[in-house]
């Protein structure tokens, strides 16, 4: 290589391209004879243009293009690969292209005279430029053309023309479906080929035996098969024979089985065979992908994943450190699904908290922490202690966010917790790390009551020097919340007061707001300490003073308003304690400002947004927060084959947070159905229930809207019949005789018409008595319809059908859809409380075998009841025994509060006594009925 000045300048200029000066360069392609290194350098020129997001005017594009086709009289390949690269990025801006169709497909067809590697070389870069130049009409005339070369022995060559009909599927489906008979011989061939070239960059001969053409193959089958299961079914069973030697097409297989075994539950046994069997491949690669798909099974059970669990431990111990992330990156995921399950391989795990590669250390951590118990914790925290010092702010976050979670599972143990949280606030880290650290803080007060005291404490020790003023602001509104319920909130007053001397206009503005919320508030509603109040007056009239107009302004407000005489109208503007759904808020305010001009000539409906109780806000926050920092989304790639996606069983808490979810999401589309407007606001929205199988001729799912008068019944119908029209549905919904009084059918919506794979909405809505606030019992149901049959000449629907039903499955109305998740600060405080003011009712039952230990007896209570689990009662900690706690809310705000002790035993299953109090008469005994 030549160092010279010539050579340097050439360099840079390369990073100093002008589409001018390389348009007005291009006459080069028209010189004689024509210069291989001149044009390359130039053709590298346009390419460097055009992948740094410059584009050439059609009419430029156009002249290029076809200045370009010029070069096909030189036989130079490096000078014909760089030609094929440059018509493949212009072919989409420049006009007429599909005149050079022609000089491609002598390259295509070999027919160049050209032999051996060169002519290889040629083939595959010619067939990848042809299929990116024709359209959709014009595939039928290269079709013979790319059927020979799917099928060359040419790995190179096969590859690219698999790759090429890949791509031409969205244009010509019907067509390159015809060739599934030449990418099977593909597939079969490509365990004997001997090799395999990307086709770029090199002249020299294709690399030995990659035999990617089986991949590529596999993805194309996969693609022409998509919606045809049952022959994805046989190509799975028949290339996973041994056939099939390529590690990533192995992949691509498994991906597609685990596919299949979430799909259709009669095809899991058989699929989970397959990728059982794939555990014990040769490939890491495919042992890897085979276990992972394992866990992700739906509903996997502990017997089915036991296999991916051992070969999973077995790799913790590798001497390759890639292998060792990689199993306990497997296991830290599913160790948020069943971590009971991940259990056995603790002992192993532990011993990677000391590896050099601190990726596996703290994965190591974040695992140990999920699957531990409480006696395990103090343990587990000593050794996290001494680990924090050496690892960055982000592996930080992640066992911070993971300790988080902890605190929430086992709040007994929240004292060693918030200690450990002090001590690395303490310590030197950025913005994003001391910010985790505070919200975790946060959440241990929201949702530990007997943490309130020291972690408010050591919050006031971090703001006297912060020097984050975003994290200053925020724990001064903490402070303001709850510091007046404390017992002594005179000692947050210093600390909120030292702010306003001390802080910029941002922190004392945000400290002034804090200090008017202890001249309201008191500790469980108790009126304020005169003596507290006039401090609070006292510290704010200094604040009049501030050179800060935002500051100044807060404190004359605050201060007329705690001065007024109406108490009622200070605690209600600066407590302010009313909430508005958040998620829907901010969904109506994006569809608000995004929308057309038009709605801006009316301002905002505010009242549109639901209003939500404290105890339910907190209760979905605490539920989130276990969600995101414990259960992962679980997807595999979806890089050359079928997406997956799947998790476990849906836990207590998963349940207990979509409700609110659920009511916000329905609660916008029924406002959209005028007839349910004078039915006032929605007070809950059940799950969608599916009445019928998939397979079916016609598929039916109902949610339940509860209205305050009202239930409504959502049907959803899809007629999956492909010569029949279904018109005037309507579903008859028919309570059950014990609730024939107290439900009286209002009207029904049915739907016009149907075609196949259409979805419709039948609505039913019932009036409730007002004898019975809480009716409960079941629905049959019969889909009525005219039932149509099309010609399949002209398409067109016979004029007279015929009357027809079909009968589905019959609809539960439970407990359960009465109730709502709130939460409570202390279990024991509300047991007394409910106890004292209402009724209690006691049942035993034995729920058998089906369920398979404590914990999913845990996660069958909380979709039955829609209850929040409080105390970490969510979590078994004992495999035999455990006691259950859970408070809610009925629809008409009644307080619920359960206590469910369990027993398990192989022999006889789950056992339990469950204890219900209620506010409102008759729930006790509804909930207590309603767990069976």
């Amino acid at each position: 290589m030549s160092y010279s000045k010539k050579d340097e300048d050439a360099e840079q200029a390369l990073f100093r391209v002008d589409r001018t000066s390389v348009f007005q360069e291009a006459r080069v392609f028209n010189s004689s004879p024509i210069s291989p290194r001149k044009c390359r350098i130039l053709l590298t020129k346009i390419v460097y243009l055009l992948h740094t997001g410059e584009s050439f005017p059609k009419a430029e594009a156009t002249e290029l293009f076809f200045g370009i086709t010029k070069l096909f009289q030189h036989r130079d390949a490096s000078l014909r690969q760089m030609v094929y690269l440059v018509i493949k990025e212009l072919a989409n801006t420049a006009e007429d292209v599909i005149m050079v169709t022609s000089s491609v497909m002598k390259d295509v067809s070999g027919a160049g005279g050209r032999a051996g590697a060169e002519q290889d070389i040629y083939r595959a870069n010619a067939i990848r430029a042809l299929c990116r130049i024709i359209d959709g009409t014009t595939v039928q005339a290269i079709e013979r053309l790319l059927k020979t070369a799917i099928v060359d022995k040419t790995p190179s060559v096969s590859s690219a023309a698999l790759v090429s009909s890949y791509h031409l599927l969205p244009t010509a489906r019907d067509v390159v479906r015809r060739w599934a008979n030449e990418a099977q011989e593909a597939v079969l061939s490509g365990s004997k080929s001997s090799g395999f070239s990307l086709g770029f960059g090199s002249s020299a001969a294709a690399p030995q035996g990659s035999g990617m053409t089986q991949y590529h193959a596999i993805g194309l089958l996969y693609q022409m098969r998509a919606h045809d299961r049952m022959s994805l079914v046989k190509m799975v069973q028949q290339f996973s024979s041994g056939q099939v030697k390529n590690p990533a097409a192995i992949v691509m297989l498994v991906r597609l089985a685990a596919k299949l075994a979430d799909d259709d539950q009669q095809m899991r046994k058989p699929m989970y065979q397959l990728l059982e069997g794939w555990l014990r491949h040769k490939s890491e690669m495919v042992t890897f992908e085979a276990a992972k798909a394992i866990c992700e099974l739906r509903d996997v059970t502990d017997q089915e994943v036991a296999p991916a669990i051992h070969v999973l431990q077995l790799f913790l111990t590798s001497p390759r450190s890639i292998a060792k992330f990689t199993a306990i990156r497997i296991l830290h995921k599913f160790a948020s699904i069943k971590p009971a399950t991940v259990n056995v391989c603790n002992m192993d795990i532990e011993t990677l908290i000391s590896n050099s590669n601190r990726s596996i250390a703290t994965f190591a951590i974040t695992t140990l922490l999920k699957t531990g118990n409480e006696a395990s914790v103090d343990r587990l925290m000593k050794q996290i202690s001494g680990f924090m010092a050496d690892i960055t702010d982000e592996f930080k976050i992640t066992i911070v966010e993971a300790i988080r979670t902890l605190c929430l599972k086992f709040p007994s143990k929240q004292a060693g917790m918030l200690s450990f949280l002090s001590g690395v606030l303490r310590d030197e880290g950025g913005y994003e790390f001391k910010k985790t650290v505070v919200e975790s803080m946060f959440d241990l007060i929201k949702f530990v009551p007997e943490s309130r005291e020291d972690a408010l404490a050591h919050l006031c020790e971090f703001i006297e020097d912060c020097e984050f003023t975003k994290l200053a602001v925020r724990v001064l509104h903490l402070l303001g919340t709850e510091g007046p319920k404390t017992a002594q909130p005179t000692k947050y007053i210093r600390y909120i007061y030292n702010r306003v001397v001390l802080e910029n206009a941002i922190v004392r503005a945000a400290a002034v707001t804090a200090l008017a919320k202890f001249g309201v508030s008191a500790k469980d509603g108790a009126s304020v300490d005169p003596e507290v109040k006039k401090s609070v007056v006292v510290l704010l009239t200094r604040c009049l003073d501030d050179p800060d107009d935002e500051v100044r302004d807060r404190a004359a407000l605050n201060l007329r308003i705690i001065n007024n005489s109406e108490q009622e109208v200070a605690e209600k503007f600066i407590k302010n304690d009313t909430l508005y759904s958040l998620p829907v808020f901010e969904h109506q305010l994006i569809m608000y400002v995004t929308g057309d001009q038009s709605t801006f000539s009316k301002s905002f409906e505010l009242s549109s947004v639901p209003i939500v109780t404290r105890e339910q806000a907190l209760a979905e926050e605490r539920n989130v927060k276990l969600r995101s920092a414990d259960t992962p989304t679980l997807k595999a790639p979806t890089t050359g084959g079928p997406a997956k996606s799947s998790a476990g069983a849906a836990t207590s808490t998963e349940v207990s947070s979509s409700t609110i979810a659920n009511t916000q999401k329905h609660a916008q589309v029924l406002a959209t159905v005028p007839e349910f407007n004078p039915y006032g606001a929605l007070l809950k929205s059940s799950t969608e229930v599916e009445l019928t199988e998939q397979e079916t001729e016609y598929v039916v799912a109902v949610t339940k809207h509860i209205f305050k008068e009202h239930l409504v019944l959502q049907f959803s119908v899809k007629n999956t019949l492909s010569d029949t029209l279904l018109e005037n549905i309507s579903m008859i919904a028919t309570p059950s005789d014990d609730n024939e009084a107290t439900l009286e059918e209002d009207f029904i919506i049915p739907v016009a018409k149907l075609n196949h794979d259409e979805v419709g909405t039948i609505w039913v809505a019932f009036k409730r008595s007002a004898d019975e606030a809480y009716p409960i019992g079941s629905f049959t149901n019969v889909l009525k319809f005219t039932s149509k049959e099309i010609d399949p000449a002209s398409g067109e629907p016979e004029e007279a059908g015929y009357e027809d039903e079909y009968q589905v499955e019959d609809l539960e109305l439970t407990a359960g859809d009465y109730l709502v998740p709130a939460f409570a600060g202390s279990w024991e405080n509300v047991w007394e409380q409910v106890g004292a003011a209402g009724e209690e009712a006691t049942e035993s039952y034995a729920l058998g075998t089906e369920l398979k230990g404590i914990q999913d007896a845990i996660d069958f209570l909380g979709k039955k009841l829609y209850l929040q689990p409080l105390d970490g009662s969510d979590v078994a900690i004992n495999a035999t025994t455990h006691t259950l706690r859970l408070f809610g809310k009925t629809l008409n705000g009644g307080r619920v509060v359960a206590q469910v002790r369990m027993a398990y035993s192989g022999k006889n299953g789950v056992a339990l006594k469950a204890t219900v109090r209620a506010e409102e008469g008759g729930v006790a005994a509804m909930v207590v009925g309603g767990i069976a």
